[in-house]
């Protein structure tokens, strides 16, 4: 229970510690290496400087989510991809509403894990891609006192409005987000089918919808 609650701790970290963006930036025009790294360092040092978000605060995470993470995320490709071949036989309101709740979930892990940021930095990885590849890994480490956390990030290239590198993947110490939640979602969907899984997360959510206070 321990490891697998570090587990969900280090996940949601590397969602908060990574997808962070100012709202003026214009993603489309770095590197995807370049664009993980500023991401990085901006969201740690707004974390650091706000008591009430390490604290736990679900509106300012939420807020923090809403205007930094998403707008740099492919979320419906990481839920879809989540969620596997299921996703295909669901009806347009069975994939919003788990696009609905797979965002709370991933919302409300993030309360425990914000409180885990001290004194972190960001070290990047070679990037190993050509300049025609419109799909790469971004490989990088969180550093602080202890073990350093591996964090590696798939991004694809996106086109037309809003073209730019959008992530869909993330490496936490050698585990795959979208890889971790597919297993235990596939259990879902075989035992109770697409509804089961939607009705598993409204469950879970509201487990978790009371942060515990410090």
């Amino acid at each position: 229970m321990k490891r697998e609650f570090l587990r969900k701790l280090l996940v949601a970290c590397s969602l908060i510690l990574g997808l962070g963006v100012a709202m003026h930036a214009r993603a489309e025009d770095e590197a995807p290496d370049a664009l993980i790294k500023r991401l990085s360092v901006e969201v740690l040092d707004s974390i650091k400087a706000d008591k009430s978000i390490r604290a736990g605060d679900m509106n300012k995470v939420v807020a923090l989510v809403d205007s930094r993470i998403l707008p740099n995320l492919d979320f419906q490709r990481m839920t879809a991809s989540s969620v596997g071949p299921a996703w295909r036989q669901a009806t347009p309101e069975q994939q919003k509403r788990l696009q609905d709740e797979f965002k709370i979930l991933l919302v409300r892990t993030y309360a425990g894990a914000l409180a885990q940021v001290t004194d972190q930095t960001i070290s990047m990885k070679p990037l190993r891609a050509s300049p025609d590849d419109k799909e790469v890994v971004v490989r990088s480490e969180i550093k602080g006192s202890g073990d350093p956390i591996q964090l590696d990030y798939r991004l694809a290239k996106t086109p037309g409005q809003g073209a730019g590198w959008k992530i869909y993947n993330i490496n936490v110490l050698g585990v795959w987000l979208v890889e971790n939640y597919k297993s235990q979602f596939a259990a879902e969907i075989n035992a109770k089918g697409i509804d089961g899984l939607i009705t598993s997360l409204v469950e879970r959510n509201k487990s978790n919808a009371t942060p515990k206070k410090s």
